[in-house]
């Protein structure tokens, strides 16, 4: 899985995130955990338009390699880095079959129905959270 390194500079409540690599690719939050967030979801539909437009992904750069950019020099003075991981959906879903302890299926069901949404739905929203967040 590709990660991406990004750029987040602000203060609390108006926190900006950049990445160097995915020109135009932002996102804001108002907390530097939102804002990350955002910039998970704005990399993965940023690189999505970009390959339905038939173009390959950026090679990523990690945090060293950045701080080696001289263009970056004045960028890198106020930003915090962060990395990302590239969460791109194929469109094609997949039946699969998994076991799960009785008693978290139940509550599983009761999660995804408080939130409108399938089983499926609601296992695929909880995976893409743990590896957005953890990598």
């Amino acid at each position: 899985m590709a990660r991406y390194t990004v750029l987040i500079d602000g203060r609390a409540g108006a926190y900006g995130a950049a990445f160097p690599d995915c020109p135009g690719c932002t996102a804001m939050g108002a907390t530097l955990d939102e804002a990350l967030t955002n910039a998970a979801a704005a990399l993965s539909e940023w690189m999505a338009d970009r390959v339905a437009a038939g173009f390959e992904p950026p090679v990523p750069r990690g945090p060293d390699a950045l701080r080696a950019d001289p263009a970056l020099a004045d960028d890198l003075v106020e930003a915090t880095l962060g990395v990302v991981p590239l969460l791109l959906e194929s469109g094609r879903p997949i039946r699969v079959n998994v076991s799960l302890d009785a008693a978290l299926l139940e509550e599983v069901d009761a999660a995804a129905r408080a939130r409108g949404l399938t089983r499926s739905a609601f296992l695929a929203s909880a995976a893409r959270d743990k590896i957005a967040a953890e990598g």
